[in-house]
């Protein structure tokens, strides 16, 4: 959670302890809890694969047009899941220590204000795919399930870490679709990855909740196995994303450039378990934020560099 002074921003939006602040009714302070409700940041994990998957259709930059298109449909999507899954699990996050402060079990939003956004969000999503392909179009009710279905999986399965990784690894499969229209295995392979590197890090993300999730009856990797076997399990899907985004790269014929970038994704993995151990979690934040930020971004530029110099 985003910390300013000694109080969560939540908080502190709440009490009116940033100047000019009211308590919390202001629409300029609504719309920034519900940005930090929604982890807004979060979006560059899936939007640099979006862009991957429509450079290498063609193997050149998109359009302007298309570039901004699929970026307000990830925006969209991503706002949209969010926030449903912040209505779903309500409930949930009241009873967990690590999550009572969220806007919602705390009352600084209320579920009509985030029903609202989430409503606007998927509007924006199906206008987005409107403007790129008849396909896009066709696939919104299945994204649509898919968004919606994650908020429940951990209710009654263990492998909910796999439904959120193909929740965003059909973001590269998007992107394909968006500039041509068409399905491929290139993209497919690249979803793979990117689904095996997502379901890596919300395993390591749901160990910091394991004693909670074992009471309340919560389905999880960790809850199901433990933290020692869960975060193995999370190191196996981390030897399979690479494998797997390397292998799109091995289909497409792509160059030194676009390896150099994954070998650097594999370091970057290499570093989340190193600094998460079974008995200290301490550090499972900085590994799901900061490292996986940067190994989007990483696989990113390097597969453009690949693009602008193939």
């Amino acid at each position: 959670m985003r910390e300013m002074g000694n109080l969560p921003l939540e908080n502190r939006l709440a009490t009116g302890a940033i100047p000019g602040s009211a308590t919390g009714s202001r629409p300029f302070n609504k719309v920034r809890v519900f940005l930090d409700m929604i982890k807004f940041e979060h979006t560059v994990f899936a939007l640099p694969f979006a862009f991957i998957g429509a450079l290498l259709v063609q193997m050149r930059i998109p359009g302007l047009w298309d570039i901004i298109w699929i970026t307000v449909a990830m925006v969209g999507a991503r706002t949209a899941a969010m926030s449903l899954n912040r209505i779903f699990d309500r409930h949930i996050d009241a009873r967990n220590p690590r999550t009572a402060d969220r806007a919602l079990p705390k009352g600084l939003l209320s579920v009509n204000e985030v029903c609202v956004h989430a409503v606007i969000s998927m509007a924006v999503l199906l206008f987005a795919a409107i403007q790129l392909s008849p396909l896009a179009v066709k696939l919104f009710p299945l994204v649509l399930f898919i968004l919606v279905g994650y908020s429940y999986t951990k209710r009654f399965t263990w492998a909910c870490h796999l439904w959120l990784g193909v929740a965003l690894g059909f973001t590269p499969v998007a992107g394909w679709i968006a500039i041509s229209d068409a399905f491929a295995l290139p993209p497919v392979l690249l979803g793979l990855g990117v689904m095996f590197w997502v379901a890596g890090f919300d395993i390591i993300y749901a160990s910091m909740d394991y004693e909670f999730d074992r009471d309340a009856g919560i389905r999880s990797i960790p809850a199901r196995f433990g933290i020692p076997a869960a975060l193995k399990i999370a190191a196996g899907f981390h030897i399979l994303a690479p494998a797997f985004l390397a292998a799109a790269g091995m289909v497409l014929g792509l160059g030194t450039l676009y390896y150099i970038g994954i070998g650097l994704a594999i370091l970057i993995l290499g570093y989340q378990h190193a600094i998460v151990k079974p008995n200290d979690l301490s550090r499972a934040n900085v590994a799901f934020f900061q490292a996986n930020a940067v190994l989007g971004m990483t696989v990113f530029a390097f597969t453009l560099a690949e693009v602008l110099f193939h």
